[in-house]
């Protein structure tokens, strides 16, 4: 397969009020209905928005995403398509998404759709009406399985207890940030901590954190990438972060199928 360029589309969109990261990783075209879905949804909102969307790939793939989300951002005047040769895992995937957008709040959505499209724009009413530097969603209803819950509760117990954090389901999403305080979270990690590791650093810094519930879906279109080996490595990088070197890096998998967790 040829190698592919780097890519950073810039839509037309000065100075959008809204940002919206979406990770679309392997997803291929069936990224392009959620996509449609989140233009409808944000088209009805009285303020200006970006799609950042984030087709990182593994070199030598036959991963069609780099393809899809460009074809989206050279259509589209509001989206944008970051697109690399990936030098980590999730957690790097959000962070060159979230580099990359300009917005006065900057959001980050994974791709498959198991996160409504109204949970986005009720997050960002919340972050609005109560001032707030930092706003997600925690799950309420979860169709994803009771392996998944299970694995979920795990962990949220873990973080608890280790960093004594009042914030529910740490991996839930969207995260909507505002933009001017992104930059000091010098986010890190470069795996599935990401979503952990901004909770952390948040309450660090001092945010102002809200939450608001959400209806996470059932996702048809592929089986989880959540695996045995899975909790060992979250568990790893919690007490790693809480009691190592915040120098190091977290546990990382070997490869970006193996033991994913994002959407946990």
């Amino acid at each position: 397969m040829p190698a592919r360029a780097c890519y950073l589309y810039h839509a037309r969109v000065s100075e959008p009020y809204f940002s919206l990261v979406v990770l679309c990783y392997r997803s291929g075209h069936s990224i392009v209905p959620f996509i449609e879905k989140l233009r409808e949804a944000l088209s009805r909102c009285n303020f200006s928005s970006e799609l950042v969307l984030v087709g990182n790939y593994v070199e030598g793939s036959n991963d069609q995403t780099p393809e899809v989300v460009t074809e989206l951002a050279n259509k589209y005047s509001n989206v944008r398509a970051v697109v690399k040769a990936k030098e980590g895992m999730m957690g790097w995937d959000m962070r060159t998404g979230l580099d990359a957008a300009r917005g006065t709040y900057l959001g980050v959505i994974d791709g498959d759709g198991q996160f409504p499209p109204e949970s986005i724009i009720a997050c960002l009413i919340k972050a609005e009406l109560e001032n707030l530097d930092l706003t997600k969603t925690y799950r309420v209803l979860r169709d994803d399985g009771l392996h998944r819950r299970i694995v979920s509760w795990i962990y949220n117990g873990l973080f608890k207890l280790l960093f004594g954090l009042a914030v529910r389901d740490i991996n839930s999403k969207p995260k909507i940030i505002r933009g001017d305080k992104y930059p000091l979270l010098q986010l890190k990690s470069d795996d599935w901590f990401a979503d952990a590791e901004i909770i952390i650093r948040a309450r660090e810094l001092g945010f102002t954190i809200g939450e608001t519930p959400v209806h996470f879906r059932s996702n048809d279109l592929r089986g989880s990438f959540v695996k045995p080996a899975a909790l060992w490595e979250f568990t790893a990088n919690l007490f790693r972060y809480r009691f190592g070197n915040r120098g190091n890096k977290p546990v990382e998998g070997k490869t970006e199928n193996s033991t994913a967790l994002d959407n946990r």
